[in-house]
């Protein structure tokens, strides 16, 4: 059985990874809109990248949400999912949640906690920690939307088994009013660049917090969690035992082991990899609607929302650059100066905002620690990379994308063309050779000598020279086709020699996508496992995409 499980993963994890090249889906951080939201808690089976289905109890929605934001196709809301839905709200709004326990008799009681905020609990029963639904029983809860950011919700009653079992979501309060620099600088141009693209914005808001340092172009939600599936079987088993027990009747009740601990399954968003590059509300995951497949385009600041919802601390691994911290909890870290700092983009005409300094740390690790958020800003520029991330060069005259100009602002990127291809673009590397002795187009003088590119070759999945052009891939070993992608037929006489084939002779990487794919994943090495078979469990990639290609988040 463990050769076969083994098996499997290995063909799955392999066959994820060229659809996903093939066709790439995204994410940003999808929820229902309230500020009234009512919930079900029921039970259902998870779909696992080794072909498990393991018994579950979730939170979902009893009945229509009141709305979805941002708008993506295909949007539900489950009467059971994991994570439970994102409830988003704005600051100072007064949330009611409805509470309607949908689980098994033997269960018992049921709650929510919604940690950081003052909560008035009503009806139902009383409880160690709040009121409890009891078993087809109501609760309601109420408080007031008082800290912007990314809050975690999760069982209060008997947490050790329910919160395992997958009872736990995300509040993300968005800030009542945006700081102007929000909407200046750089943030504009880089939605004017989305806009002249093609994209479209799908962030809930333009900062996380009321703060001028909270700004963001781009966001993602990630909720890390682990899975014992012993603890699920043994619930499961009892609950079909006892079914059609009386509640609170003698032996109506559960006797799971919950210790010792030891899980096999490490999601997030309720997802292992590479399931969870799959898009949002993948029909295949009923039961799990969120994704966890980052994109970005360079110069954008991407907010990272990330909750610890399990048992486990579990190191969050950022490749590429460090995270600065902007706050835990929803609550923002701070100097202790009252001294204020200016927060500006640096362009002409941007006045910038002030405020008390950001005294979050960058961190190189980011902590997923149980029961606790965060909210920091991830960005990635190439900026001092010493190479054309472009890979092109002035004479190159096949490829009508080497003549691009690259004219610095006053902090040296190309910011004045936001309908260009390399628009953001670090000018002082502008048309710099990448390799001294080079696979591809670039003649010659590069600050490093690239490997055979098969070395660079992880089975049909292209690892690539760090390129960023859309015809990386051609460039590999031999000349690239002229008019590839560009519409030119390929017998072109300029083509001589030229291929249109990966080194693995398989065209896997989509025509128009070409990026630097960063792994994102725990520094806990099991934990990037599906039952001990690597790649698996808390693995993303964050795909720095270049403006040849369209980032659609609504997948």
């Amino acid at each position: 059985m463990k050769k076969a499980i083994s098996k499997s993963v290995r063909f799955l994890a392999a066959m994820a990874l060229v659809m996903w090249l093939a066709a790439a889906a995204f994410g940003a951080a999808p929820g229902i809109t309230g500020p009234t939201f009512n919930l079900t808690a029921q039970p259902a089976f998870l779909n696992q990248p080794d072909g498990e289905s393991v018994y579950s109890w979730g939170y979902g929605c009893n009945g229509a949400p009141t709305g979805f934001a941002p708008t993506l196709p295909n949007q539900t809301c489950p009467t059971m999912q994991v994570p439970g839905p994102t409830l988003i709200v704005t600051e100072g709004q007064t949330v009611t949640v409805v509470l309607t326990n949908g689980l098994p008799t033997a269960v018992g009681n049921t709650s929510i906690l919604f940690p950081g905020f003052a909560v008035t609990a009503t009806g139902g029963v009383t409880g160690l920690l709040t009121n409890e639904a009891a078993p087809g029983g109501t609760v309601t809860y109420t408080f007031t939307a008082s800290s912007p950011g990314t809050h975690a919700y999760y069982s209060g009653t008997q947490g050790d088994l329910q919160i395992e079992m997958g009872l736990y979501g995300a509040v993300i309060v968005l800030p009542s009013t945006i700081p102007a620099n929000c909407n200046s600088g750089y943030h504009t141009l880089n939605t004017t660049a989305r806009t002249a693209h093609g994209e479209t914005d799908f962030r809930l808001a333009h900062a996380a917090n009321d703060h001028p340092g909270s700004c963001y172009d781009r966001e993602y939600l990630f909720q890390w969690a682990e899975m014992d599936t012993r603890i699920h079987r043994q619930a499961l088993a009892q609950v079909t035992a006892l079914t059609g027990c009386t509640a609170g009747a003698v032996g109506c009740s559960l006797n799971v082991q919950t210790e010792p601990y030891h899980p096999a399954y490490f999601l997030i968003n309720g997802r292992s990899m590479p399931d969870l590059m799959d898009p949002n509300f993948a029909g295949e995951y009923p039961h799990q609607p969120y994704n966890a497949n980052p994109h970005m385009h360079l110069g954008e600041l991407t907010l990272v929302r990330t909750i610890g919802q399990g048992r486990w601390q579990h190191p969050f691994h950022e490749h590429a650059n460090h995270v600065r911290i902007l706050a835990r909890d929803g609550n923002l870290e701070l100097s202790g100066s009252a001294t204020n700092v200016t927060y500006t983009s640096g362009l002409t005409g941007d006045a910038g905002a002030t405020g008390r300094g950001l005294a979050g740390l960058l961190m190189f690790n980011t902590d997923t620690t149980p029961g606790e958020s965060f909210d920091g800003i991830f960005y990635f520029t190439g900026r001092g990379l010493n190479w054309d991330p472009y890979g092109h060069h002035p004479g190159d005259t096949a490829d009508p994308l080497a003549s691009l100009s690259c004219t610095p602002d006053v902090n040296g990127y190309n910011s004045g063309a936001t309908g260009a291809i390399n628009f953001m673009e670090w000018c002082q590397d502008h048309n710099k050779p990448v390799q001294v002795n080079p696979f591809g187009d670039v003649a010659a003088g590069g600050p490093a000598t690239l490997p055979d590119p098969n070395v660079f070759t992880n089975g049909p999945w292209y690892g690539g020279t760090p390129y960023l052009g859309p015809d990386a891939t051609l460039r590999a070993a031999m000349p690239a086709c002229v008019g590839n992608p560009y519409g030119i037929a390929p017998g072109n006489p300029a083509n001589a020699g030229c291929t249109t084939l990966s080194p693995a002779n398989l065209q896997l990487n989509p025509a128009d996508e070409r990026g630097w794919a960063f792994m994102w994943h725990s520094h806990n090495e099991r934990e990037i496992t599906t039952n001990n078979v690597f790649p698996g469990g808390m693995l993303m990639m964050m795909l720095v995409d270049s403006r040849e290609f369209v980032i659609d988040e609504s997948m």
